[in-house]
């Protein structure tokens, strides 16, 4: 079953970097759900199962970003950069 996410849900697909989630793919039990993820820095559409997805960190919500998983090497730059503007 494909489900359109309205609104996007911003997210961050380790070894791709951060996008926003437009749609969400279960191929029911026994299956990862699939995240169909627009990547912000390079306007690639991924479709990246659920064990290499993670919510972005949302200082509204009081929500830290994920200690689940180290950022990729590709994305810690981007990371960096984006903390030190917010800083």
């Amino acid at each position: 079953m494909f489900t359109q996410l309205n609104p996007p849900i911003p997210l961050h697909v380790l070894g791709k970097g951060d996008g926003m989630a437009i749609g969400v793919i279960d191929y029911s039990q026994e299956h990862n759900l699939i995240w169909v993820t627009a990547i912000d820095a390079t306007g690639e559409i991924w479709c990246a199962p659920n064990p290499k997805v993670r919510m972005q960190g949302n200082w509204t919500m009081g929500r830290q970003r994920s200690t689940a998983a180290e950022p990729c090497a590709d994305c810690a730059e981007i990371l960096e950069a984006k903390a030190s503007e917010t800083a």
